[in-house]
């Protein structure tokens, strides 16, 4: 009686031999394997890193009690205080005029033609030309209601600046 086991492996590798497969490669161990080259020198190098902000300074001090205390020095806060004095040093003074005149003209002009218009419009006596100088008197009426106002003249105020 033969066990399957060597029934099969046998056929297996005979039948990869007539079909003209080659054999597998030969495990080498890693003996073998380092004894066949060698090894590369291993070199520390330099790789430059970005400078680090310090994380601050602790010191052991004392109290105006005489009592012993533990001091921080916050680079944040160095930060912010020296942002201002540099902000500071780099401002010049500068001096800023707005300017509403064009807007002063705009209504100074809507309010003599509207007056112009009250003034034709009293003294017309055509029925056509009465309901015109109305028409035309509420579109001006209605400008200066728009125009006569901060906010407006707030919009369009000119700036400017100088040092």
């Amino acid at each position: 009686m033969e066990l399957i086991s060597a029934i099969t492996s046998g056929t297996a590798q005979a039948s990869a031999k007539a079909a003209g497969v080659k054999e597998p490669p030969k495990v080498q161990r890693p003996e073998e394997e380092a004894q066949g080259r060698t090894p590369n020198p291993v070199l520390d190098t330099y790789v430059p890193e970005e400078e680090q902000e310090p994380g601050g300074r602790y010191w052991l001090g004392k109290d105006e009690d005489g009592q012993p205390k533990i001091y921080f020095d916050d680079p944040e806060q160095k930060k912010e205080a020296e942002e201002p004095e540099k902000r500071a040093a780099d401002k010049k003074t500068e001096t800023c005029i707005g300017d509403t005149s064009k807007v002063d003209r705009e209504i100074k002009q809507l309010k003599k033609k509207q007056a112009e218009l009250e003034q034709r419009l009293n003294a017309e006596q055509d029925e056509a030309k009465i309901k015109d100088l109305k028409k035309k008197l509420a579109q001006v009426e209605n400008e200066l209601r728009r125009k006569d106002n901060d906010t407006y003249r707030r919009q369009h105020t000119t700036v400017s600046s100088y040092s």
